[in-house]
C-alpha cells in the first residue's frame, strides 16, 4: 500500500490531501501543530492512518517523528512538504525580524527537517518522490509578502540540488498548487480569495496527479494542471 506523509494537515490543502490521500487508498501519516485539528483527523479517517501533533520547526521532534512512522509503516512512497506560514501584508522594511524569522523557519528549515529524517530511510530502497510545495510566488515576486517569496524561491533551488543528490529510481519536485481558496490566500486577497478553487476541489485534481508523479520529473519545477 502506497504510503503517504504530509506535513501540515490541519487545515487548508494539508487537510484536504489527507482525506483525498485516504480516499485513494493511502495510508496517510500526517502531522501539524495544531492538536485539535490532529484528534478531528485520527477520529474522521480511522486507526489505519497515523497523525501526530509535530512543529515541523524541531528537528528533534521531526527525528522522533520520523522514526515513529518509519517504524509503523517503512519508508515513505511520497514525502509532501506542505507546511506553511505567510507574513503579514506589509513592505519588507515594516516586516520585524522575528516575524521573517517565523516564515523561513516553518517554510524553509521545517521543509530541510523533514528531509533530513525521512529521506535517508527512501534511500535504502532507492524509491520515493519528495515533493515540496512551491507557489506562483516562488517563480515571481510580489508586493507586500516578500518574506514568503523568498522562502518558496528557496524551496525551489533547494528541490533542484536536493534532485541532484538523490539516485536513480528516486525524485524530488517542486510544485506550485495553484491558486487556491485558503485562510493563507485570504490574508493576502480578503474577500476575493472566494472566487478561487477549493481545497476539496483542489485535492481532487492534485492527489492523482501527485501519485503519478515519479523518476521522469526529478528535477521538474511543476504545477498542479487547470489551477
Amino acid at each position: 500500500m502506497t504510503v503517504v506523509v504530509i506535513s501540515g494537515v490541519s487545515q487548508g490543502l494539508g487537510r484536504a490531501m489527507a482525506e483525498g490521500f485516504s480516499a485513494a487508498g493511502c495510508i496517510v501519516c500526517g502531522c501539524a501543530r495544531s492538536a485539535a485539528a490532529i484528534q478531528d483527523l485520527k477520529q474522521q479517517l480511522g486507526s489505519v492512518h497515523h497523525f501526530d501533533v509535530v512543529d515541523v520547526t524541531s528537528d528533534q521532534k521531526v527525528a522522533a517523528w520520523a522514526k515513529r512512522v518509519v517504524e509503523r509503516t517503512g519508508p515513505p512512497d511520497f514525502l509532501i512538504n506542505n507546511a506553511a506560514i505567510i507574513n503579514s501584508n506589509a513592505p519588507l522594511w515594516e516586516v520585524s525580524a522575528a516575524e521573517f524569522s517565523s516564515v523561513t523557519d516553518v517554510n524553509i528549515n521545517g521543509t530541510a527537517n523533514l528531509i533530513r529524517h525521512f529521506v535517508p530511510s527512501m534511500l535504502s530502497r532507492s524509491r520515493g518522490v519528495v515533493v515540496n510545495f512551491s507557489s506562483g510566488w516562488g517563480r515571481v515576486g510580489s508586493a507586500d509578502v516578500a518574506p514568503y517569496c523568498a522562502s518558496k524561491w528557496a524551496i525551489e533551488g533547494l528541490t533542484r540540488s536536493l534532485a541532484q543528490e538523490l539516485p536513480d529510481g528516486m525524485a524530488a519536485v517542486a510544485l506550485n498548487p495553484g491558486i487556491i481558496s485558503t485562510e493563507m490566500l485570504s490574508s493576502c486577497f480578503g474577500d476575493a480569495a472566494m472566487h478561487y478553487p477549493a481545497p476539496d476541489d483542489w485535492a481532487a485534481v492534485a492527489v492523482p496527479y501527485i501519485l503519478n508523479l515519479g523518476p521522469k520529473d526529478n528535477g521538474q519545477p511543476l504545477s498542479v494542471p487547470g489551477m
